[in-house]
């Protein structure tokens, strides 16, 4: 029999969908009005990362940084003195990735009462960018620990300017890609001969730990962590302090009993699920909205939920990014993780 669960309220409206950050082209303009436009109830900041370096999402979290400047070298980014034209150029687009959005929102006509942003987690920014030696900067303790500290006070002012700008309370997203290559020490290093060792899971608990903290000091509301990685760290992510977890549903069949117990631990907990479950690009054959739902429904049967908890405690998205998808497959995608959303209030007979 399904069991209860704890209800954690949440600010955005039983049914929202979301997605999960990137979007195709490089007009910040229609990216923003796409979002706005198809996902009113809780749209993020679109990023557009086909504009090239410094709109990844290394460079955006680095436009972010206080006191730290990063450079682009031929390997990727790297820790410079002072901040010169790279970096510039990641804060200017995100300064007009803001612009635009404020713009959509106003052209709505009905401002949202809540805005998803993402950045970077502390483990991925950390990752990818180098130290002036070349060394990631994730093998420094000290630099680890500037890196979140400047990352964290960056990404208050950042909360801050889009709550002004929107009007919107805001809810962030930290992104994680990395984090299961940093626990595995799967990260090569600058020879390429060997790997990077591997971060002990209480030392990558305590970190991200530090940027949930400052994330819901500064936004007043629950932070989402997402990994899109087939196995993610969901226990590590809940000790962290997460409230959500963002990941792709998509990957879950015949996960092993830890990751599902760990599922079904957090869900009990009252933890909520950003599930991705739309295509990030254009599938080959026409996706039905029941056959898309097929890995929600299936996993609250299998950690032994009731459907209905899917209304409040799951929210649809892609399964990652859609930087990679047509104009028009974006947008249709937004609408078809709108349109589940709608299915997990009212779920169709077929379901």
């Amino acid at each position: 029999m399904p069991h209860t669960v704890q209800v954690s309220s949440t600010p955005w409206p039983p049914g929202a969908a979301t997605a999960i950050g990137s979007m195709p082209g490089t007009d910040p303009v229609e990216a923003a009005a796409v979002v706005v436009g198809e996902l009113p109830d809780l749209p993020h900041l679109p990023e557009l990362p086909g504009r090239g370096l410094g709109t990844d999402i290394v460079g955006r979290a680095a436009a972010l940084l206080v006191d730290i400047a990063v450079e682009v070298v031929p390997s990727g980014y790297r820790v410079t003195g002072r901040p010169g034209a790279d970096h510039r150029r990641g804060v200017d687009q995100l300064r007009r990735d803001l612009d635009a959005f404020e713009q959509a929102i106003e052209q709505a006509g009905t401002r949202p009462p809540l805005v998803k942003l993402q950045v970077a987690g502390p483990w991925t920014l950390t990752s990818e960018v180098e130290l002036p030696r070349g060394h990631r900067a994730l093998t420094d303790p000290g630099a680890l620990r500037e890196f979140t500290e400047s990352l964290a006070e960056g990404l208050r002012g950042h909360v801050a300017e889009v709550r002004k700008r929107t009007g919107a309370d805001v809810v962030v997203q930290l992104d994680e890609p990395s984090l299961p290559a940093v626990l595995a020490g799967a990260l090569p290093t600058p020879s390429g001969l060997s790997t990077v060792s591997a971060v002990a899971e209480p030392d990558a608990r305590d970190t991200l730990a530090a940027l949930v903290s400052a994330a819901r000091e500064a936004s007043g509301g629950p932070v989402i962590v997402h990994c899109c990685a087939p196995r993610p760290p969901v226990a590590l992510f809940r000790e962290a302090g997460a409230d959500a977890i963002a990941l792709d549903a998509t990957l879950l069949e015949g996960t092993p009993a830890v990751l599902t117990d760990q599922l079904g631990e957090a869900f009990d907990d009252g933890c909520v699920l950003f599930l991705g479950l739309v295509p990030s690009t254009e599938p080959a054959t026409p996706p039905t909205l029941e056959r898309l739902a097929r890995p929600a429904l299936d996993l609250l049967d299998r950690l032994g939920f009731a459907r209905e908890l899917l209304a409040e405690r799951a929210v649809p998205t892609p399964t990652c990014g859609l930087a990679g998808a047509s104009a028009a497959w974006a947008r249709r995608a937004l609408a078809l993780a709108r349109d589940l959303g709608k299915g997990f209030v009212e779920p169709p007979e077929s379901w």
